[in-house]
């Protein structure tokens, strides 16, 4: 083993793990209360007082949540640094079940549009990664990252095929009650289960950074990306303000509520298996760029398909899974995209950007299928229209995008070290073949790297890390 790889591949300790799989657990009880309403809040919201005045308020209600998440995520983020996490978890969680219950209870659109607001107030899952950074070393913080990323990708999958069989046995004000309920399950979770953290520290690999947000907005290959992501969940969202209508549609009804589940649990599953071999090409050949740019003319594609064919079911579940194969791979690129682009030591604060453009999405999405759908000439094909066009724009912007340099991050320990020895770190650091950046934060006490992996050397970053006095070093993607 060469010198300073056995911290890098030490796995997790078990307060590690406990850490990480409870807090990827919270992560997931919150996504799958925001998701569950996703197939089937349409179909509701037609029986709610208030609509057949203002009917765009189904879509603003689906979608209202993606505001004030977009707008409170990174107020949360500092105030948990001032003041704890798991204070700050609790009082967003609250938040979260209050606003889910007061959906519950209402009997109009408007009640159910302030709880969605409420809901979503409760804006603390930046807060939730950064407690993770807190409870887990540099060389594992990756595969607790990794562990939260994989379960609101299940939580989402999951929760279309259990949001219509739930509507159908308790109602979608159950499902609401039952958000709610999940909502006081993580804070059990937070109490009992997620371990203290006995230091707070800043994280700029996993934390947005207040004095780096001119910066990445001013880069344009990430405002490519914040674009895109912010495309991807509009798109998202407005398609299921008018999908669930489209299959219960009385001029000619595909599919029943509580047999949806059987078009979505196929579509998933193989959608899933298809993403896989694009992700590896694109990683492995170093095919990034032509990959994504491809699952989004899959998307448009998809969209083009319902536009001219949703009055067959056959049809709808073609477009469906070419929509989600192409949403599998842009899902799973766009973070490892920011990943790679974003400069050393910036990586958090480029996610904090990327992650508010995504719930503004969400609901501008809300918005747009609201306003555009029609109940009394059920317009579905102007949403499919305005969501191609939507897709279109976003190609555009991707095919100029730069080939992503095939770059990992190293994160150092350097300890403690004066800004004088930090740039004399720095300097050391690129002198080695295959570091292409590298940056050292003395208040943090690391260093961050960015590394060809094919090219490094690694015992040369072996020797500065014993020069520097630490004990080894860890990956991310």
């Amino acid at each position: 083993m060469k010198a300073g790889q056995g911290r890098q591949q030490a796995g997790m300790d078990g307060k590690e793990r406990r850490a990480a799989v409870s807090l990827a657990g919270m992560f997931g009880l919150r996504m799958l209360g925001l998701f569950l309403v996703l197939p089937v809040f349409s179909i509701y919201a037609h029986q709610l007082e208030g609509v057949r005045e203002h009917p765009a308020l189904i879509g603003l209600a689906l979608g209202a949540y993606g505001l004030t998440q977009a707008l409170l995520q990174i107020p949360f983020g500092m105030l948990s640094d001032r003041y704890g996490r798991k204070p700050v978890i609790l009082i967003g969680t609250i938040l979260f079940i209050a606003g889910s219950w007061i959906a519950a209870a209402s009997d109009s659109i408007y009640g159910v549009l302030i709880g969605r607001i409420v809901q979503g107030a409760g804006a603390v899952a930046s807060v939730i990664i950064a407690l993770s950074a807190d409870l887990t070393r540099e060389e594992n913080r990756t595969k607790a990252m990794a562990m939260i990323g994989i379960t609101i990708g299940l939580s989402f999958a999951v929760s279309l095929v259990l949001g219509p069989l739930l509507a159908s046995w308790i109602g979608v004000d159950g499902i609401f009650w039952l958000i709610g309920g999940l909502g006081l399950i993580s804070l059990i979770f937070l109490y009992t289960v997620v371990p203290t953290p006995k230091l707070l520290r800043h994280h700029r690999d996993a934390e947005l950074s207040p004095a780096m947000v001119a910066g990445v907005m001013k880069d344009p290959e990430l405002l490519r990306l914040d674009f895109g992501v912010f495309a991807l969940h509009a798109a998202l969202t407005a398609l299921f303000v008018v999908l669930p209508l489209v299959l219960m549609d009385p001029r000619h009804p595909l599919l029943p509520l509580e047999r949806q589940w059987e078009l979505y649990l196929p579509v998933m599953l193989i959608a899933f298996a298809l993403m896989v071999p694009f992700i590896i090409i694109a990683e492995s050949r170093r095919k990034m760029k032509q990959v994504f740019v491809g699952a989004i003319a899959t998307l448009a594609i998809s969209v083009l398909i319902m536009a001219l064919s949703h009055d067959s079911l056959a049809w709808i579940a073609l477009a469906l899974l070419v929509f989600f194969t192409g949403f599998n791979v842009l899902e799973a690129s766009l973070p490892s995209l920011i990943s790679k682009i974003s400069p050393a030591g910036v990586k958090g604060t480029a996610i904090g950007v990327y992650t508010t453009a995504e719930f503004l999405g969400a609901f501008v999405g809300g918005a747009i299928g609201g306003l555009l759908y029609d109940p009394v000439q059920n317009n579905y094909a102007t949403v499919f229209w305005a969501v191609l066009g939507l897709f279109v724009a976003w190609l555009l912007v991707a095919i100029g995008m730069r080939q992503p340099r095939y770059v990992a991050t190293r994160v150092l320990h350097v300890g403690a070290v004066s800004e004088l020895e930090a740039r004399a770190i720095e300097a050391r650091l690129l002198a080695i073949p295959g570091v292409v950046e590298a940056a050292v934060f003395p208040d943090e006490e690391v260093a961050y790297c960015k590394v060809d992996s094919k090219v490094v050397d690694e015992s040369a970053l072996a020797a500065v890390m014993r020069v520097a006095g630490d004990e080894g070093l860890a990956t991310s993607p």
